[in-house]
């Protein structure tokens, strides 16, 4: 970052970075929240549509390990700008191919869909630890509360539409038209940075990248937030679906238990900040796992509508700080920021990409309501291991 990023334009680059995190949530949502849709439009099992939803994820993690490397060559405006077109690009596919009912033409959308969130995902964070170490403040629950806010209006959308009778495929080429405006425009107010040709970058192969990932610290955080997203994912992906099937609910009302799922994540990143500096990231770490578990279990055996929407709230809560904790946590060292963030991130969206497809296989064999509760044992691994999320010594 140069020396010219003043208060004001650092400012302006938090704000923004918010509305980024916030289109892709947006993004995210108006897939996620009209998956059924998805499965009755091609005719697919649970296991079939999670055959698709890992399509999308092999395109992110083929994308992830590079992204680091990718944001330190061409920055992370250029980075948002590249990935905001591949993933509107891709977005348009998806609905041509929905309009087609090609399940093929689907996959191969949601591969290169995957490939733009990926490295979209990982240079906003860049981004987001980076303008928070400089601003000297906490912001990133904040964003990622942005990510989330974006997806309960993408969902509230998605539910509005799917009541009216509103194709998928017409809504997804307006979200891609949107897309590919925003990441163009909105990235001219990232504080630019400019790689020092003499200092590593963020290359795979490059010392600095190489000790991020034998740094023990950093992978312990990346098992913490693994088992984080994998909570937060599957809610994400199959929230709508398991209400439909288990609670025999209409998709609107699926569509509806998502956004309560997002409503409550977005409060508490909001103003979970608080509830961080009083008592520490492992206190609210724990705290987290904890309220996860227990609103998982209660949205997996709830005989009712209501009480279901119960635990689909204390699920939201417990997945909401994790993640930006574990950002924040893997940038303490500002000289090795870039390198953590991106393996921590890699990490991360392993789970929160591949565990819900796989998840969708074992809803073939038990349902994908009851498939759900195996997530409860990475929650309980990240309940255990948040201790290493314990800020570094200030120096």
């Amino acid at each position: 970052m140069t020396a010219t990023a003043t208060p004001a334009r650092l400012r302006a680059a938090a704000i923004a970075t918010f509305l980024v995190f916030g289109i892709n949530g947006l993004v995210f949502a108006s897939w996620a929240a009209r998956i059924p849709a998805v499965t009755e439009t091609l005719s697919l099992t649970p296991g079939q549509m999670g055959g698709l939803l890992l399509c999308l994820a092999v395109g992110s993690l083929i994308a992830l390990p590079t992204a680091g490397f990718i944001t330190e060559r061409i920055g992370a405006a250029n980075t948002v700008r590249v990935a905001g077109l591949i993933a509107a690009l891709a977005a348009a596919g998806v609905a041509l191919s929905l309009s087609a009912a090609t399940t093929m033409g689907t996959a191969v959308s949601l591969f290169i869909f995957g490939i733009g969130i990926g490295l979209w995902d990982v240079a906003i964070n860049i981004e987001g630890a980076h303008v928070e170490h400089r601003l000297g403040r906490t912001i990133m629950p904040q964003l990622h509360a942005a990510f989330s806010g974006g997806a309960f209006l993408g969902a509230i959308i998605g539910a509005g539409l799917a009541n009216i009778g509103i194709g998928l495929p017409a809504h997804l080429f307006v979200i891609a038209a949107v897309v590919a405006v925003a990441t163009q425009w909105l990235p001219r107010y990232f504080v630019p940075r400019i790689p020092e040709p003499t200092q590593p970058t963020g290359d795979v192969a490059s010392p600095q990248a190489r000790s991020a990932w034998s740094d023990r610290r950093t992978l312990l955080i990346g098992v913490v937030v693994l088992g984080a997203t994998l909570t937060e994912g599957a809610g994400n992906d199959w929230i709508a679906k398991a209400a439909v099937d288990g609670l025999e609910v209409t998709e609107a009302n699926g569509a509806f238990m998502f956004a309560t799922f997002v409503l409550a994540m977005t409060a508490m990143r909001f103003f979970g900040g608080r509830a961080i500096d009083a008592f520490g990231r492992v206190v609210v770490l724990r705290g987290s796992m904890a309220a996860a578990a227990i609103g998982l279990t209660v949205f997996v055996v709830a005989p009712t509508l209501w009480l279901a929407l119960i635990g689909v709230a204390l699920w939201g809560v417990g997945a909401a700080l994790a993640f930006p904790m574990g950002m924040s946590a893997a940038a303490d060292d500002p000289k090795h920021a870039a390198a953590r963030v991106s393996v921590v991130a890699t990490i991360g969206y392993v789970a929160f990409l591949a565990g819900p497809p796989l998840l969708g296989f074992l809803g073939d064999a038990v349902g994908i309501r009851g498939a759900l509760l195996a997530i409860g044992l990475p929650i309980l691994v990240a309940l255990v291991l948040a201790g290493a999320a314990k800020p570094l010594p200030k120096k």
